[in-house]
């Protein structure tokens, strides 16, 4: 009965901090184009004229959109390092609840100057940009090694759920209540999430009041059993990072699937509007579909891929590159068919197979770090999605300057034989060079821990023979 489990309610409230994630950072992509569409305006003298709210071309929006992850880069590795030294769930809770209170105030400094926009987002993306290496650090204390892929992809998922909300809710706000009160919604939404992470989540199982002595004791003795470790870490084997393959192709695997997927993520909503003709609640509502495949995916993929293990019918690391090279060969396929099956149905089938197939390669390379080196994942994360951040710079810069006219198909097919191309290098990348096996150098510097954890769990046994002696 895993809904009776303290690790599911944490990736359940995982789930949610990441739906506020997603949320907070895909809004804008929603409101520019409110912001920014022509709308009847009445003038003082009571003239009604066709008039944008904010003039900016599509330079300038690719600047404003790309703006978030100039912030969001910077701080994935020092996400990783912080989340082992003070905690994964106090990082984890700080990073969303900083950009929620940022987001409430987004349409004052917005309004006041473009320059502002530009600033408080590159902020919010310092902020949220440890989120992603801090539930690392949360899993590799709280998660099981045979539940590992189906409670981080439970969490995980709470990403394309936030998307999959925000981008009609964002539209349906924007048309009844104006573009203003996106912000206001999802700030808000931010905020009382993290209120009740920090109530109900602690850092470690042993630190839990409300977790079952059973519950506990199996998440520690599993842990331990897979040469993990749940104590401080006192040295971090930066020379070994450096020098590991599977971690280097943890993060070129990261780069090739974030490139397809911010440039969708950004530009989706002008897709379906300029080139399919959906208005734009109707592109909110479609935008949202790609997201509700990949959240589905995920849950099927985490499912299949800890089934693969526990039956033994293949290994770690053959499940990892199995799942990842299936997920980015078959979006490389569908990115290129949404260029040439041009009708509405082909290419809006097309663009939700793109995203939803992601869900196969995330369970693959996304969970690798845990399998590798399952203290120092947050860390490993940290750089491999530096890496990941830098498609949400360049993409949608580079989209802004080859896509001129919105409506037409052929400037998006270049858009599209770009994130392919990298799809399938990812692929045959990541199949050449993955491994899901626990590193030497990870191994050797946990021998120390694992004993310090062994004596830790010892005597916790002993104590609760002495009170049941006592009681007796």
């Amino acid at each position: 009965m895993f809904w009776k489990t303290k690790r599911y309610l944490v990736a359940v409230l995982a789930l949610f901090g990441f739906f506020n994630v997603y949320a907070l950072r895909a809004n804008l992509s929603i409101a520019i184009v409110d912001m920014t569409q022509l709308k009847n305006v009445t003038l003082e003298n009571g003239t009604i004229v066709l008039k944008r709210e904010f003039d900016w071309d599509s330079k300038l929006q690719g600047y404003i959109l790309s703006s978030f992850f100039y912030g969001y880069l910077t701080t994935q590795f020092l996400g990783g390092y912080l989340a082992v030294k003070f905690g994964g769930t106090n990082i984890f809770a700080i990073g969303i609840g900083v950009t929620a209170l940022l987001t409430v105030f987004t349409p004052l400094l917005v309004k006041a100057n473009v320059y502002l926009l530009l600033v408080v987002r590159i902020v919010e993306g310092i902020f949220e940009g440890v989120t992603v290496p801090a539930i690392q650090a949360v899993w590799a204390l709280w998660s099981p090694p045979l539940e590992r892929s189906r409670l981080v992809t439970i969490s995980y998922s709470g990403c394309w759920v936030g998307t999959v909300v925000a981008m009609p809710v964002c539209s349906l706000l924007a048309s009844s209540l104006g573009w203003e009160s996106i912000f206001y919604v999802f700030g808000a939404v931010g905020l009382l999430w993290c209120a009740i992470w920090t109530t109900f989540v602690s850092d470690t199982p042993v630190k839990d009041k409300s977790i079952s002595s059973k519950e506990r004791e199996y998440i520690l003795s599993s842990i331990k059993a897979s040469n993990g470790d749940i104590e401080e870490i006192h040295k971090i084997p930066w020379w070994s990072f450096l020098m590991s393959r599977p971690l280097w192709t943890i993060a070129v695997a990261f780069f090739c699937e974030t490139w397809g997927f911010y440039t969708l993520l950004t530009y989706l909503p002008k897709i379906m509007k300029n080139v399919l003709g959906f208005d734009l609640n109707s592109a909110g509502f479609m935008s949202a579909l790609p997201y509700l495949a990949m959240a589905i995916i995920m849950q099927l993929a985490g499912q299949l891929a800890d089934r693969l293990l526990i039956k033994k019918v293949l290994t770690t690391t053959q499940v990892r590159k199995l799942l990842t090279c299936v997920g980015f060969l078959s979006q490389a396929i569908f990115i290129l068919g949404a260029g040439f099956w041009l009708t509405t149905a082909g290419t809006t089938f097309c663009l939700v197979m793109v995203v939803g197939l992601g869900g196969f390669s995330l369970t693959g390379f996304g969970v690798n770090a845990l399998d590798i080196a399952p203290k120092y994942a947050s860390i490993i994360i940290g750089i491999s999605n530096t890496f990941g951040t830098v498609p949400g710079i360049l993409s949608p810069i580079l989209t802004g300057y080859l896509v001129t006219h919105e409506d037409n198909i052929d400037e998006w097919l270049i858009i599209f034989y770009i994130s392919a191309a990298l799809y399938i290098f990812g692929a045959i990348f990541y199949g050449l060079n993955a491994s899901g096996e626990l590193q030497p150098w990870a191994m050797n510097e946990n021998k120390d821990i694992k004993n310090s954890v062994q004596l830790s769990y010892a005597k916790e046994e002993n104590e609760k023979d002495m009170e049941a002696e006592i009681k007796h």
